[in-house]
């Protein structure tokens, strides 16, 4: 997969995986990163699906509604370019952390949500429900920040509630962030994001 890798200062801190929205690609989140971890190595990964050319993780059928097998196809893919990723890069897999936006968010849940052990933790701004009728492996010790917008015209309050239900019950300890914007990624956000992070490394 077409990625950037940038070592971090702070050996210490986890892997940030960096997972961009539709039409983006693996520079897109990088400054998102440097607000929230500045000291930490990142990996910005570009998804492999085109959708009228803009890059994508998983083909959908329409807005809102993925192609399962696709996802599950895409969800492995993804999970080992991450394992190879660590090899060849020498960081720790099992510290890896997913910064996430729309369906880059929706990759990183996925990645919960059918692997153990898959990601340390993660941050999902805007991201849907990946799969229903499943049983998520157990998310123990797994910390999750979830930002969403109340004004969200993709994403329905109920689906952002639904996931972060059903990460809580697959035992994630997960924070949640609502603002007023609709879509779009904001400042905001990003911010109570970075305090989240902050606060969890100062706990451990």
């Amino acid at each position: 997969m077409k990625h950037i890798y940038q070592a971090g200062k702070d050996k210490n801190a986890p892997t940030f995986v960096l997972l961009h929205g539709t039409g983006g690609n693996e520079h897109d989140l990088l400054p998102i990163a440097n607000m929230i971890a500045p000291d930490a190595s990142i990996l910005g990964v570009r998804g492999n699906v085109l959708e009228n050319g803009m890059p994508r993780f998983f083909r959908r059928l329409a807005e809102g509604i993925f192609d399962e097998e696709d996802l599950i196809f895409r969800t492995n893919e993804l999970n080992e370019f991450l394992n190879e990723a660590a090899e060849k890069y020498e960081f720790d897999r099992e510290r890896l952390f997913a910064i996430g936006y729309s369906n880059g968010a929706n990759i990183a849940a996925s990645l919960m949500y059918h692997l153990p052990n898959v990601l340390h933790g993660a941050i999902l701004f805007h991201a849907m429900v990946p799969r229903r009728g499943i049983h998520l492996p157990d998310l123990s010790n797994t910390n999750i920040f979830i930002g969403a917008g109340t004004n969200d015209p993709i994403i329905p309050k109920q689906e952002t509630k639904e996931l972060i239900e059903t990460l809580r019950n697959a035992n994630a300890i997960v924070e949640e962030h609502w603002g007023h914007a609709g879509h779009q990624l904001t400042r905001d956000e990003v911010e109570k994001a970075r305090e989240w992070y902050i606060r969890l490394t100062e706990s451990k």
